[in-house]
C-alpha cells in the first residue's frame, strides 16, 4: 500500500547541477540548481528553475546565457558550496579554488574541474510561482576525455556524477550500470 506523501518537490533521482554564468562587471558566479533537467531533444534544450532574488536569475536575464556543470564526487563540498553562500556577497570561484573557463560560444563560465558541462543559450523563461524556469538551448556539450567510453560519449561509471535526495537534503552516489536502455525490456 502506498502511503500519501502530499505534494513535495520529491523527483529521483534529483541531479546536482552547477549553473555558471557571469554578473554585470563579468564576475563569473555559480550556483548549485537541483530543479532541472532535459527539456527537449530538437532543438536540445535544458531547463533549470532558480528563484529571482538569486544572483544567478539576475545573471541569466541580462546575459541570456549560462552553462549546466555536472560535478563529480570529487568535487561534492564544493559544488555544496555553490548552494549554501550567495554570490552577492562571495566571490564562489575564489572560495572554493575551483577554475571558471570562459565559454566560446555563450556569455558565460564554465568549471574546468568539471567532467561534464553544457553551454547554453537562453531560449524561454517561465514564471511558476517561487521559481522562474530557464530553458536553454544546448549549443555544445563538454567532456572531460577521461570520463568517455569507447564510443566517447559520457560514462557514468568514470563521471561519479552524484544526485540529491530533496526529501532528505543529502546527496548520494550513483554510476553503477544495471543495464542497457531500450533492450532489456524488449522481451517483455
Amino acid at each position: 500500500m502506498k502511503k500519501s506523501l502530499g505534494a513535495k518537490t520529491m523527483l529521483f533521482p534529483t541531479p546536482v547541477l552547477i549553473v555558471c554564468s557571469y554578473d554585470a562587471k563579468g564576475v563569473p558566479n555559480a550556483m548549485n540548481v537541483a530543479w532541472g533537467g532535459i527539456a527537449c531533444s530538437e532543438p536540445p534544450c535544458v531547463a533549470i528553475s532558480i528563484r529571482d532574488h538569486r544572483k544567478t536569475y539576475e545573471n541569466i536575464m541580462a546575459n541570456k546565457a549560462f552553462t549546466v556543470n555536472i560535478p563529480s564526487e570529487k568535487y561534492m563540498k564544493e559544488a555544496d558550496h555553490f548552494g549554501i553562500v550567495s554570490g552577492k556577497t562571495e566571490d564562489k570561484f575564489k572560495a572554493t579554488g575551483l577554475t571558471p573557463v570562459k565559454s566560446t560560444l555563450v556569455n558565460a563560465p564554465y568549471i574546468k574541474e568539471f567532467p561534464l558541462v553544457l553551454e547554453c543559450s537562453l531560449k524561454e523563461t517561465h514564471r511558476l510561482g517561487t521559481h522562474t524556469q530557464f530553458i536553454g538551448e544546448i549549443k555544445d556539450v563538454k567532456a572531460e576525455e577521461s570520463s568517455l567510453n569507447a564510443k566517447g560519449f559520457p560514462d557514468a561509471e568514470k563521471m561519479k556524477a552524484f544526485m540529491f535526495d530533496p526529501s532528505t537534503s543529502a546527496y548520494y552516489a550513483t554510476g553503477k550500470f544495471l543495464a542497457q536502455a531500450f533492450t532489456v525490456g524488449k522481451n517483455k
